[in-house]
This record gives C-alpha cells, sequence and structure tokens, in this order.
C-alpha cells in the first residue's frame, strides 16, 4: 500500500454516503461521551472547591477542608493512567468503539453513585472512603474514553482538516464544563441548608440519564476506518504465516520520544488548565470569600466562548501546524499567571470573572483545541490507543489531577498565591520547552506503524 494511499483512506471513506453518514455519527458520539466525561470531573471539581469541604471533612479548617476535597480530586487521576493502560490495550487489540462504550458505562455509574453517599455526619469516616472509591472508579473510565473518543475522530478525520475536526473532543469538554456550570449555577441558588442536604447531588444523579443516551448512540457507530484497515492487514500476516523480521535498531530515545513528547504537552495544557478552572474556583470562593455564584458564572462564561475558541485553535493548527499554535498558548498562560492572581486579588467580581474566562480560554480551550490532532498523529496504528492514553494520563497525574492539591498546598504552608503563580509559569513553561523538541506531524499519514520523531 503506498503513502499516498494510505494517507487518503479517512479521506475516501468521507467521500461516500455510508462514509459520510458513520462520519457524523462518530462525531456527536464522541462529542457527549467527551461532554460527560467532563461534566462529571467539572462538577467533582465544583463541589469540591465549594461544598465537599463541609459535606465530608466538616471537622477541619476552611484551608485544611479545601486541601482534602482536592486531595479526594486527585485520586481520579491517579486511577486515569492505569484506565489508559488497561482500556487502551484493549482498544488497540479488540478496536476503539467496544472500548468506548464500558468507559463510558463505568464513568456515568461512578458519577451516579456519587450523588448518593451520606454524608460525614451519617456515616463518618465511611463518607470521605466511599468518596475516594468512586472518584478513583471514575478515573479508571475517564483514563481511556477521552483518548479514545479523540482517536476515533482523528481516524475518521479528512487529513487537512484533522485539526479541526478533532477540536470536536475539546468542544465535548467544553459543552461538559458548561453543561455542569450551567447546572451548579441553578443548585446553587438554593438555600444553604437545602444545598448542603441535598442540592448538590441532583446534577450527580442527573447524569444517569445522560450515560443512557450516550451508550444507546455508541451503540450505532461504526469502527474507524483506519484501524479496521489495520485489522485487515494483521489478518492477511496471519493467514499468510508471515513474521515480522526487520529489527528495530533505533535507540531508546528514539523509541520513547512521541510518548514522552506527549507527556510534556499534556503538563503544559493540563496544569494550567485545572489551576484555572479547579483550584481558582476554590480560591475565589474559599480564600476570597466571594459568592460562589461568581466562579461559576465565570466558568459558565468561558464554556460559552469555547464554543468559538477551540475550532478557531484546531483550524490554526490545520492552517500554520501544531507547533507553533501549540508554542503561542503556552507562552501566553506563562505571561498570564502573576497578573492574573494580582487582578483576582482586588475581589472586583467582574475583574475576577474576567480573569478566570482569559485563564480558561488559553489552557482549558485553546490549547485543548490544538492537542487533540497532534497526539493522534504522533503515534504509529499499532499502538496508538495505549501509548496515547497512557501518556496523556501520565501528563494529567503529574499536573491535572495533583495542580489543585499542590496549590492548595503552597497557599496553606506560605499563606501566599506567589508560589501558586511560579507553579502555574513552570507547568505552562514545560508545555512550551517540549514544543522544540516535538515534530510538525500535520497532515501525518495514520496508517503508519512507528511514531513520529
Amino acid at each position: 500500500m503506498s503513502n499516498k494511499q494510505a494517507c487518503s483512506i479517512a479521506d475516501q471513506n468521507f467521500n461516500t454516503p455510508d462514509g459520510k453518514k458513520a462520519f457524523k455519527k462518530a462525531i456527536f458520539s464522541c462529542w457527549l461521551g467527551t461532554a460527560l466525561e467532563y461534566a462529571d470531573f467539572a462538577l467533582y471539581g465544583l463541589a469540591a472547591a465549594t461544598i465537599f469541604s463541609e459535606v465530608f471533612f466538616p471537622e477541619q479548617t476552611p484551608v485544611i477542608a479545601l486541601l482534602l476535597s482536592f486531595v479526594t480530586y486527585g485520586i481520579g487521576f491517579i486511577a486515569r493512567p492505569i484506565g489508559a493502560l488497561f482500556f487502551g490495550y484493549l482498544g488497540d487489540k479488540y478496536g476503539r468503539k467496544n472500548i468506548m462504550m464500558i468507559t463510558i458505562a463505568l464513568m456515568g455509574i461512578s458519577t451516579t453513585l456519587i450523588g448518593f453517599i451520606p454524608s460525614y455526619a451519617v456515616i463518618g469516616i465511611w463518607a470521605p472512603l466511599c468518596l475516594v472509591i468512586l472518584r478513583f472508579m471514575q478515573g479508571l473510565g475517564a483514563g481511556a474514553e477521552l483518548s479514545g473518543g479523540t482517536i476515533m475522530l482523528g481516524e475518521y478525520a479528512p487529513s487537512k482538516r484533522r485539526g479541526l475536526v478533532s477540536s470536536v473532543i475539546a468542544l465535548g469538554s467544553n459543552s461538559g464544563t458548561l453543561l455542569a456550570s450551567f447546572v451548579w449555577l441553578l443548585v446553587v441558588q438554593i438555600d444553604d441548608e437545602s444545598f448542603k442536604e441535598w442540592g448538590w447531588r441532583i446534577p450527580f444523579i442527573g447524569s444517569f440519564f445522560i450515560v443512557l443516551f450516550a451508550l444507546y448512540l455508541r451503540i450505532f457507530i461504526k469502527e474507524s476506518p483506519v484501524f479496521e484497515k489495520q485489522k485487515e492487514e494483521m489478518l492477511k500476516i496471519r493467514a499468510q504465516n508471515v513474521k515480522e523480521l526487520e529489527e528495530d535498531t533505533r535507540t531508546f530515545w528514539q523509541k520513547s520520544k512521541a510518548f514522552w513528547i506527549m507527556v510534556g504537552l499534556r503538563i503544559g495544557e493540563n496544569g494550567p488548565s485545572y489551576l484555572a478552572q479547579g483550584f481558582i474556583v476554590g480560591y475565589v470562593t474559599k480564600i476570597l470569600l466571594l459568592d460562589k455564584s461568581v466562579a461559576t458564572t465565570a466558568v459558565l462564561s468561558a464554556s460559552l466562548f469555547g464554543f468559538l475558541i477551540i475550532p478557531l485553535a484546531g483550524y490554526l493548527s490545520d492552517k500554520f501546524g501544531r507547533k507553533i499554535t501549540y508554542r503561542t498558548f503556552c507562552f501566553l498562560l506563562m505571561l498570564y499567571a502573576f497578573p492574573a492572581f494580582m487582578l483576582l486579588d482586588s475581589r472586583d467580581e467582574i475583574v475576577v470573572i474576567l480573569t478566570i474566562i482569559v485563564g480558561m480560554s488559553l489552557a482549558s480551550l485553546g490549547i485543548f483545541g490544538v492537542q487533540a490532532a497532534w497526539g493522534v498523529e504522533m503515534f504509529g496504528v499499532k499502538n496508538r490507543y495505549t501509548k496515547m492514553a497512557f501518556a496523556k494520563e501520565l501528563g494529567s497525574i503529574l499536573s491535572g489531577g495533583s495542580a489543585p492539591m499542590i496549590a492548595s498546598f503552597l497557599l496553606a504552608y506560605y499563606g501566599t498565591w506567589i508560589p501558586i503563580a511560579i507553579y502555574f509559569v513552570v507547568t505552562a513553561g514545560i508545555g512550551f520547552v517540549t514544543t522544540f523538541f516535538a515534530p510538525e506531524t500535520r497532515g501525518r499519514d495514520l496508517n503508519l506503524i512507528k511514531d513520529a520523531i
């Protein structure tokens, strides 16, 4: 099979009536699955920042309770690499579709059950323990869900529009954050006693219905054309009893370069992202003592802007390349950190809302819109799901999952936001530096076996 033929598999599939129909189903299904994942995680982040400290850690001081809330938040990120390895391996071996059905079910059930956990006042230490267990299960599914949807879209997309199409995954994350913020904004209007007793549970329990709809949709999507071609090639090799005799003479760095680059890129995106939409929400609510609706309104507004920013970022990566677009976002995040905390300390509600919107627009939205296609193109078809999922989730646990917890610790220890701003710059800087080692992969043949180096 020639390089031209290989590159055109997704394009040829897209140009047929059945292919276009399957493509649209895949887009909607992947969007909804990612929306559910990020709704779950955004709900948990909002709850951890605003109510979990009171429900599950009522005997602690406000700062320590906030820290413990974000510790449970980080548990999900510990589970994500495990889920990425396990489900990623199965996804490379048996296909993307079936694994994506399993992961979304696992996430949805775990999120729903969180809404049924009794408070610390009712069952004592068992309350936070149940929270940790369900958060871990939620993370197992989420560890493979995001990468599975990204790969499915990337392998369906026409090569010249892969950045734009793959950014739909980021639109899914944005939609989930928007949904979570909107629902949370509604429930925080309830009086404090009712909110603490039962109001916060409504969004978690209600996510069950989204899971059912997402599972229904995924039953009818087809496997990606790139995976189908790979499976067809492997069946031919086995039928002919042919063994791959070519010796791999690459160095360890060459073999693992794409993996570590993806880890670095993920740190540059995920750390600032969860600081912007996780820790800062808690900082504004619990430390600056602004009304709960201020931070929630900011997250909601940023999510609305995301429907413009995300596809624009994907389009720019198609037009100018993945490297320069990603590098620009990382650089802007480095410039953002110190002014952001200065503005937050003004306690001016409008200024605080705008500051959070800018941070999320750069980290949670724009940079994420570029990362989707770049990650798919970075890896060869044979182990794409396993390597990409594990690299992204390892980067997440080193940055996103731990970022709110580390920031809370720095605040408790130093009593000032300056170390947190430095930490923000460092995580964004890791992504910035990584782009200088990364290959430009725009339009790469997704049927190639080896990773891009």
